[in-house]
């Protein structure tokens, strides 16, 4: 916890707020918390001071980055609902300087329960957020595969969203309803809220569908997809279970190379 106060007491270098990009899709299996977990690290090896929120109450981000919330005093339950700051909610991610985690837990689902009959239920997450925002380059949340309350809320509190999406056929059908709640969200909560990005992932050059599917996308959402697609890897597969981001388990591997290139068209296109 030494590393991470003197970090936060220092805060960000010149000041500043945070951008919160939440990472959502309501279709299970698509790379979501995958590409949560590795541009948030590739962001940190490249000197950016990252925060991730685990907002998926299956928490596969924090068990992905080594983190157990069952040892954690506080996670993302607590700040929701008031019992805890998110600065004392904070892990540091091992091998990395610039990069936090704030993990979640099981509990996170009762969250949904207790809030929907709150006052400006949707505000919850942003509310929590503020603390933390002059403190970090980038905030990043990962959000569950659905489009509930804890969804909206990350909606809500975020300035864009990038939508991770399989190279499959049904994957379009999802991409239509969750397109329809952004702009929703957008409409009534959040006026600046933008879709920040597309991702292809899961791409695997084999298979003809999958190049059908990238050029349908292509051509609906002009100028918003990225031009770096996720291919499938071993690799990447296999890092969660070390508890590690791809980027330290296997760093010469193909999928941490994607999530490097990922990481600087990111970057490229907030300069634009």
């Amino acid at each position: 916890m030494a590393n991470i106060d003197k970090r936060q007491s220092e805060g960000k270098k010149g000041g500043g707020s945070a951008k919160i990009v939440a990472l959502a899709n309501q279709k299970g299996g698509v790379g979501k918390s995958t590409t949560a977990m590795n541009l948030s690290s590739a962001l940190a090896v490249s000197g950016k001071r990252v925060l991730l929120i685990d907002a998926d109450p299956q928490g596969n981000a924090s068990s992905g980055l080594g983190v157990d919330s069952r040892g954690q005093e506080h996670h993302l339950y607590h700040c929701l609902i008031g019992e805890a700051s998110t600065d004392n909610a904070i892990c540091s991610i091992a091998d990395h300087e610039c990069f936090d985690l704030v993990p979640t837990h099981i509990d996170l689902i009762g969250a949904e329960i207790e809030l929907v009959s709150a006052a400006n239920r949707e505000y919850f997450l942003g509310k929590a957020l503020r603390t933390v925002k002059d403190k970090y380059d980038y905030i990043f949340i990962d959000c569950p595969p659905s489009l509930g309350l804890l969804t909206i809320n990350a909606l809500t509190a975020a300035d864009s969203v990038i939508i991770p999406m399989q190279c499959e056929y049904f994957a379009l059908e999802g991409l239509s309803q969750l397109v329809r709640t952004i702009r929703l969200v957008k409409n009534s909560f959040n006026k600046k809220l933008i879709i920040e990005g597309l991702l292809l992932t899961m791409f695997d050059r084999r298979n003809r569908l999958t190049f059908q599917v990238a050029k349908e996308v292509r051509e609906h959402f002009q100028g918003t997809v990225y031009d770096i697609v996720i291919p499938r890897n071993v690799r990447l597969s296999e890092s969660p279970s070390h508890g590690q981001p791809v980027l330290t388990y296997a760093p010469g591997s193909v999928g941490a190379v994607s999530y490097l290139n990922l990481a600087k068209e990111f970057l490229k296109k907030q300069k634009a």
